[in-house]
């Protein structure tokens, strides 16, 4: 497959650095690319930055991969393009709300639709409960660790 990168001006020469490829430009990402797979942060400035004409943009062979946010999409956009053939699939983890109990998405052939664990793996878990543990185990020896709220702990 082919596969472009896309981003700030950082981010595209670490790519380029990296040995991958980069779009010309963004209408050129969403043209060009086999498989577009978002990778960002949801703010403010991000929100609905892909938009039903950038979808519209993609080949019908395509595979547009959403594991970030579902509001980096514009709302309902991505169902229409998916109906319309443009991406041809798409693969997500994300939705507009949780937990999903329905979505038009899991209705469609051309989708493959799972819960979102990107935070389940291997590494993750053992530096979550260690450091769970570490907090145990100090506050048992009577230290403690991690307060959120120190002032609190004057009226203790």
């Amino acid at each position: 497959m082919r596969v472009l990168a896309w981003g700030r001006e950082g981010s595209r020469a670490r790519a380029q650095a990296d040995g991958i490829e980069v779009a010309a430009s963004r209408d050129a990402l969403f043209r060009d690319a086999d498989v577009l797979s978002l990778h960002l942060a949801l703010m403010e400035e991000t929100r609905g930055i892909v938009s039903a004409g950038d979808l519209a943009q993609m080949k019908s062979s395509a595979l547009f991969v959403n594991t970030s946010r579902a509001a980096l999409i514009e709302p309902g956009a991505l169902e229409e393009a998916l109906c319309a053939g443009r991406p041809g699939y798409a693969a997500v983890d994300v939705y507009e709300s949780v937990p999903v109990a329905d979505h038009p998405l899991l209705h469609m052939d051309n989708v493959v639709c799972t819960p979102h664990l990107s935070y389940v793996e291997k590494d993750s878990y053992e530096s979550l409960f260690g450091a769970a543990f570490d907090q145990l185990l100090a506050f048992a020896a009577g230290n403690r660790m991690s307060v959120a709220n120190p002032e609190a702990l004057k009226h203790a």
